[in-house]
């Protein structure tokens, strides 16, 4: 057994010393994002904390839209052609542009569909400003630099950002006597243009750059099905909490926003392995063939997402204020939603795949159809109910079911064999 193990570390002793140059970034990622969690959420108000959420929700999904999808083939060409980083980060730069009147008619709109009654205008739009411009842009550094395999780097970038976040949440949690959803939004905008101005001036890699508007122009087709990928796959994974400020108000918004965000603490370690698996794939598409393969990957995602939300489920039953007050509230709550970060998880986990294989028209296929079974269980369960004894344990079913339509759509596309794209 242990010569097996050698020889399997030795075989893949690159891999290896990626991912846990990534999950160390994760592991240090995660207890800042804990503490900036518990900040947020006890220094606002549970409704307040909902609102906070949803915006924040809103400004990622509208993010995706940033240069029409052009990271895409940036990341492309950072994994396998490096030397043209600069001429794709050149175009990059003029999508991102060209975006942001799209950008702004559809943040408006979702403004005042949603917002315009308990929110003012000036604290959304720094909300929207923070996460589409400040830290997509601190993203797309991280994507960048993933690509070129620099994890270490990539990884630290991440954890510096989070930080800086974090320094934010912790000054806006000091007893001051001043802590409203409107103060939170100017620190929150301040430390998301810190680590956007850290990202450029210490961790954007060196390179030429060269202005080719017919390689952009050959690539538009890629990168504009792949906004769309992207933000149906965000829509899919954040518009339920828009459903849920709609249908039940800012309180149950912001029980149920406190809920998923303890779940989405646990694909930390599962985005690390996806980034490593994606660029495996891109380069050897036959990686992924065996079923045995597959089955015992998403096994142990459900293994590591279940495990987590266990613990914290655990933590919070013996300290139920460990989280403070307003996560005290929802805590009881954490294990009627145990399946729920592994059916996440595993969705995400099947968008990746299509992704890297190059089935894009079927990973937006598949978005579509789990935004869609999603907001309408969702709506199907809070319409009947918002009291959260009742909607709570039934989140369980509502990802069976994304994970069930995922599993079929997903591997039903690789079926068919296709080249490697790039």
């Amino acid at each position: 057994m242990i010569t097996f193990a050698s020889t399997l570390y030795t075989r893949h002793r690159g891999i290896v010393h990626a991912y846990l140059s990534m999950t160390g970034g994760s592991a240090g990622r995660l207890v800042l994002s804990l503490v900036y969690f518990i900040c947020v959420a006890n220094g606002l108000s549970i409704a307040e904390f909902g609102l906070f959420a949803t915006a924040s929700a809103t400004g990622i999904m509208i993010s995706r839209l940033l240069a029409f999808g052009f990271m895409s083939p940036l990341y492309r060409v950072a994994t396998v052609k490096p030397l043209l980083v600069g001429t794709y980060s050149l175009g990059f730069l003029a999508g991102a542009f060209l975006s942001l009147p799209l950008i702004i008619v559809l943040a408006l709109a979702g403004y005042y569909a949603v917002f315009a009654q308990d929110m003012a205008l000036w604290v959304f739009a720094a909300f929207m400003a923070a996460e589409i411009l400040f830290w997509r842009g601190l993203e797309v550094i991280v994507i960048v630099l993933n690509g070129l395999g620099r994890f270490g780097k990539a990884a630290l970038l991440v954890v510096i950002g989070t930080g800086v976040r974090t320094i934010a949440a912790l000054a806006f949690s000091l007893p001051h006597g001043a802590a409203s959803l409107a103060t939170w939004s100017l620190l929150y905008l301040i430390a998301n243009a810190v680590c956007l101005a850290i990202a450029l001036i210490f961790f954007l890699p060196r390179m030429r750059l060269r202005w080719r508007p017919a390689l952009y122009l050959r690539r538009w087709a890629d990168s504009v099905t792949v906004a769309g990928a992207e933000v149906l796959f965000y829509v899919q994974s954040e518009f339920d909490k828009i459903a849920v400020l709609a249908i039940g108000g800012p309180e149950i918004s912001g029980i149920y926003a406190i809920i998923m965000r303890l779940a989405d603490l646990t694909a930390l370690p599962v985005r690390s392995f996806n980034t490593l698996l994606v660029q495996k794939i891109m380069r050897t598409p036959e990686t992924i063939g065996s079923w045995r393969l597959r089955l015992i990957i998403e096994a142990v995602i459900v293994a590591v997402s279940c495990l987590a939300i266990t613990s914290m489920a655990v933590y919070l039953h013996m300290i139920p204020n460990g989280l403070g007050n307003n996560v005290a509230q929802v805590a009881p709550w954490l294990m009627a939603v145990l399946l729920v970060p592994a059916f996440r998880n595993l969705v995400e986990y099947h968008s990746e795949l299509l992704y890297a294989t190059g089935h894009t028209i079927r990973r937006i296929f598949n978005l579509v159809v789990a935004g869609v079974l999603k907001v309408a269980l969702l709506a199907a369960i809070m319409e009947t109910s918002t009291n959260v004894s009742h909607w709570a344990p039934l989140l369980n079913g509502v990802y069976l079911g994304l994970y069930m339509a995922s599993f079929s759509l997903t591997y039903s596309a690789l079926r068919m064999q296709r080249g490697r794209v790039i």
